[in-house]
Order: structure tokens, then C-alpha cells, then sequence
């Protein structure tokens, strides 16, 4: 079924109005019917084969949406038949300040030497510095080299050969190399301490000396008094006799009998 707005695919159409409720339809009203109550979306019932209508009060046909900016210009005819130019602002007259070295140049010659003096003399004469001199750039312009080249320049092209060969990585693994040997050197300076007193004394003690008990003045060197051996050969042969006979003697002095062999 085909309506007045369109097919069932397409977009919502204008509100409904009285004069459009046929008579048995679904949106049919008894009694005093009204057409607010066509556009209340909760009590209009869709129709059938036929895209939902919009309750929305929507302006006139004449009605242009968006918005509305009155031409002034004449439009195309007007761009067409005239060659509107811009007129050139007229050059503002800047106030100059005052040129303080011209004019206390000036009040010293004429002898003035107070600060009263001097501010008649500013009322008198108001000398302004020229634009010329107040311009820096015309003062001192920019040097720029014969050869420059204005503007962005081109970037450089991409060593792809250098990419391929991951030079730029052994150019890190150099870095890192070199950085790591730096810390190192330095962390040795630092631990190289200045050494004190107490340090050298540990590494290089000084020498204990060995003290001998003491004893009589009258007691030291003298030989003994009595020699139960004939000879010195006689005395070396029998101590060498007793130090074989250790392992057999008893006693905690090894100078008892023998053991039963």
C-alpha cells in the first residue's frame, strides 16, 4: 500500500491533521476531536504500509531553514559588472617621544644647568626623535650572508644503507661501551681513599719486640760449674742416645724405664 507521504522505507512524514482521518481508521476520534491529539505520540496509533508519521508542528512549505544572511553585495551580477577594490588606510601620524639628548644638549649650550631650567626648556622647545632613528630596524638592519637561501630546508634523505647494515645500533653499543668504562673509572676515584695513620699501620705493622725476662745482673753469663762428661764428644753422644730413646721411656719427661718390648 502506497500513502500520500511515501513507502514503507521511507522517512517520517508531516504530522497528521483532522481533515486526513478517514472515517473507521485507528486514529478515527468521536466527539470533539482536536489536532493536538493527532500530534501526542503516546495516543497516535501507526498506520499500516505506511511510515510513521512525525508529531512535531513543522513550519510552512515557504519556510527556509538554517541561516539567513541578507546579501548586501549585489551577489554574482553585482562581483561581475564591479571590480570592488579595498581602499588604502590612510598612514596614522605616530607621536614620536622626545629626544632628552637633543634637547639637554641644547639647554647646556644656552647655560641652563637647574631642573627648573631644564623643564622650561622642554616646554619651549619639544624636539621629537625622528622615525627614522626610532625604527631599530632601520638603525641596524639584519646582516644576512650574499649566499642565504630563505625558506624550510629540504630534509635530508634516508641512509637506508647505514639501516640495513645497523650501524646506528653498533654506534649505541660504542656509546653505551664508552659510557660504562667512564662510571667505572670514576667509581675508583671514589673509592681510592686518602689513607690515614691507621690504615698504613694495618697494612704494614710496626715490629713487636721480643722482650726477654728479666734476670740478675750477677747471674748472666756464667758458664756452669760442674761437667759430669769427659769430653764435649762424650756429652753430644749421650744426648743423642737419650732422643733415641724417647719412644720406649715412660713418664710425662721420657727419662723413666723402658717399656716391656
Amino acid at each position: 500500500m502506497a500513502g500520500g507521504g511515501g513507502g514503507g522505507g521511507g522517512g517520517p512524514r508531516r504530522p497528521l491533521c483532522l481533515a486526513e482521518v478517514e472515517a473507521g481508521s485507528d486514529n478515527e476520534r468521536l466527539g470533539v476531536a482536536r489536532d493536538s491529539m493527532l500530534r501526542n505520540p503516546r495516543i497516535l496509533k501507526a498506520e499500516l504500509g505506511k511510515p510513521q508519521r512525525n508529531c512535531y508542528t513543522l513550519p510552512g512549505f515557504d519556510f527556509a531553514y538554517g541561516l539567513y544572511i541578507e546579501r548586501t553585495d549585489g551577489g554574482v551580477p553585482e562581483a561581475i559588472g564591479h571590480w570592488n577594490t579595498i581602499k588604502p588606510r590612510t598612514g596614522l601620524t605616530r607621536n614620536m617621544p622626545r629626544d632628552f639628548i637633543t634637547m639637554n644638549r641644547g639647554a647646556l649650550k644656552a647655560g641652563y644647568t637647574t631642573a627648573r631650567e631644564f623643564n622650561l626648556y622642554y616646554k619651549a622647545k619639544d624636539i621629537r626623535r625622528k622615525d627614522d632613528e626610532y625604527s631599530r630596524f632601520k638603525r641596524s638592519p639584519p646582516k644576512v650572508p650574499a649566499d642565504m637561501t630563505y625558506g624550510m630546508p629540504a630534509r635530508p634523505s634516508t641512509p637506508f644503507f647505514d639501516v640495513f647494515q645497523h650501524k646506528y645500533k653498533e654506534l649505541w653499543m660504542e656509546q653505551q661501551r664508552a659510557l660504562t668504562a667512564a662510571q667505572r673509572v670514576e667509581k675508583k676515584k671514589k673509592e681510592k681513599l686518602r689513607e690515614t695513620r691507621t690504615t698504613f699501620l694495618r697494612k704494614q705493622p710496626v715490629p713487636v719486640k721480643e722482650e726477654s725476662f728479666w734476670h740478675l745482673p750477677h747471674l748472666e753469663k756464667v758458664g756452669p760449674h760442674l761437667s759430669t762428661f769427659p769430653d764435649r764428644d762424650a756429652r753430644e753422644k749421650a744426648f743423642s742416645a737419650a732422643h733415641r730413646e724417647v719412644p720406649v721411656r715412660h713418664g710425662p719427661l721420657p727419662q723413666d724405664i723402658q717399656a716391656a718390648s
